[in-house]
């Protein structure tokens, strides 16, 4: 954020030798925070997705984006670094595509962020896009709240954790999930032919 930017750089001027080292870390909080957050993070991505956008569009978990949105690393050509987003740019699309993207500073469009796994689908045009949004959601709905949750945090803590302290964890999470309300709701529903309760109609 280019404010941001300037108000760092006022600290710096005052004598923070710290401003820009605790301005950047702080977008790396969020973006953690973000990436970690329990609930199903959606993005619908327009214009142009750079730099701190760039990472937001990394981190989620359904990305959907416009046909002529913008997407580039520009951070080198502008002769700084992407300090706090580079490490999940390497996590979504693989440390090829990621140095290639990082150390070139090319700009591309939404079909492109397509093929590299940045995106999940791309829209020709708005009511495209508003109509993918909204199917999301409703398959997002179809899913119980809880079982998402704990569904999110084993797929994040792939590569993070020995792989059998996992699949222990795991099998602990589908015991509870088998015996919770979700768990005997989702049955019920499925066997009735019925929506389950947290995907009736409101």
């Amino acid at each position: 954020d280019i404010k941001d930017m300037a108000g760092a750089r006022q600290q710096a001027a005052g004598g923070d030798d710290n401003a820009f080292q605790t301005l950047n870390r702080r977008f790396g909080e969020m973006i953690t925070a973000a990436n970690r957050q329990p609930q199903v993070m959606i993005t619908v991505l327009e214009g142009a997705v750079l730099g701190g956008g760039f990472g937001l569009a990394c981190i989620s978990d359904v990305a959907i984006a416009s046909e002529d949105a913008t997407f580039g690393l520009p951070e080198t050509g502008l002769g700084v670094i992407p300090a706090q987003i580079a490490p999940f740019v390497v996590e979504r699309i693989g440390l090829t595509q990621a140095r290639r993207l990082a150390l070139t500073g090319i700009r591309f469009k939404g079909n492109e962020a397509l093929r590299l796994g940045i995106v999940h689908e791309v829209a020709d045009n708005s009511d495209a896009l508003d109509t993918a949004l909204e199917n999301t959601l409703k398959a997002v709905r179809r899913c119980a709240p809880h079982a998402n949750r704990v569904t999110k945090e084993l797929v994040l803590n792939v590569g993070h954790i020995p792989m059998n302290t996992l699949l222990d964890q795991a099998a602990t999470d589908f015991a509870a999930a088998v015996n919770s309300e979700e768990g005997q709701e989702g049955t019920m529903a499925f066997v009735q032919k019925r929506p389950a309760s947290w995907n009736s109609p409101s």
